[in-house]
């Protein structure tokens, strides 16, 4: 049974939504509790009456919570005596910027949880590092990308679906329903910067010293459809990543999938998962040294290689790790 954290309706939490799916496909029989308030103690009661209704419908073998903070505790109470997982995704046990109560409680109650786990799942090395207790418990998988959903396609053809101008070049960014760790700002500061070089990278007819390049910023917000993401993957020039911290940022993978170039900061694994890819670069958290990492990205478009390494994300192979998990402790 996944514990997930938010609505059934819309685009919330879609990778463990998509996990769900593959998992079935691997022939796990994956029922899911969706937890809507995690903040009104009278709320969480009665959500604990309808989960434990639910669960002695189903009789699961194992729980796995999908998300730390109360969503973890919550599956760590109600799921008593049946084996819980817990999967971490970042913000869940990252330090927050700016710092804030809320947050910090958050990240407390994680660590809380996770005494309770009889596994544990974090995204990248880096967030099983910052476990209190129990790292030997701690398996390191990324969420995974659908390889079938995400993959190389043709850039016009992208763009003519989308409506894009096949002059302009474009930089996406995910800024996602809680913008401020992103780094919006910072972004478009880079991008800013990068009009900047560009008048002196790009050859004559895309640019001159008397007109502004035609570079964008495209930002996927929360509202953005699902199947709508991977027609942006296949139409920009280059993902950009500027967030203070990340877990193992999913939309990363599928730009990898995707063969699109990434310019990132060293957040969360993007190191890692960037190393060794053509047409990635890791660049400092400056908005100068973005913009001029970007600008030579996109001069000359080109896509990147990076789904030889997809193996490492694959969504079906994490799935099997999964599956093999829940056997060893079921």
């Amino acid at each position: 049974m996944f514990v997930i954290p938010g609505e059934a309706r819309g685009h919330s939490m879609i990778f463990a939504r998509r996990q769900a799916e593959i998992l079935r496909a691997e022939g796990v029989e994956v029922e899911t509790f969706y937890l809507e308030s995690r903040t009104s103690p009278a709320a969480l009661a009665r959500e604990l009456v309808r989960f434990r209704r639910l669960r002695r419908r189903v009789r699961p073998d194992v729980i796995h919570a999908q998300f730390g903070t109360m969503t973890a505790l919550f599956a760590a109470v109600a799921s008593v005596p049946t084996p819980l997982v817990i999967t971490y995704r970042g913000s869940d046990l990252n330090p927050s910027h700016p710092w804030s109560l809320r947050s910090a409680t958050g990240r407390l109650l994680s660590q809380i949880a996770a005494l309770r786990a009889a596994r544990i799942v974090c995204v990248s090395r880096q967030l099983r590092e910052r476990l209190w207790w129990r790292r030997p418990k701690a398996a390191v998988m990324p969420t995974g990308v659908d390889l079938e959903v995400f993959f190389p396609e043709a850039r016009s053809a992208a763009r003519s679906r989308l409506g894009w101008a096949e002059a302009d070049r474009v930089v996406l960014f995910n800024a996602g329903r809680e913008q401020s760790g992103k780094r919006l700002d910072l972004a478009a500061a880079a991008v800013t910067a990068a009009r900047r070089w560009l008048v002196v990278l790009c050859p004559a007819g895309l640019a001159s010293r008397r007109a502004e390049p035609r570079l964008r910023l495209e930002v996927m917000n929360g509202s953005v459809p699902p199947e709508r993401v991977p027609w942006l993957m296949s139409a920009a020039d280059c993902l950009l990543v500027t967030s203070d911290a990340e877990g193992s940022p999913t939309v990363v993978q599928e730009a990898l999938a995707s063969n699109l170039p990434v310019v990132s900061v060293a957040a969360g694994d993007a190191p890692e998962r960037l190393a060794g890819v053509r047409h990635t670069l890791i660049v400092a958290r400056d908005p100068e040294a973005l913009g001029a990492a970007l600008a030579g990205v996109v001069a000359r478009p080109e896509r990147s290689d990076g789904r030889s390494k997809s193996d490492e994300f694959s969504a079906r192979a994490i799935a099997r790790r999964l599956h093999a998990l829940y056997q060893e402790i079921a």
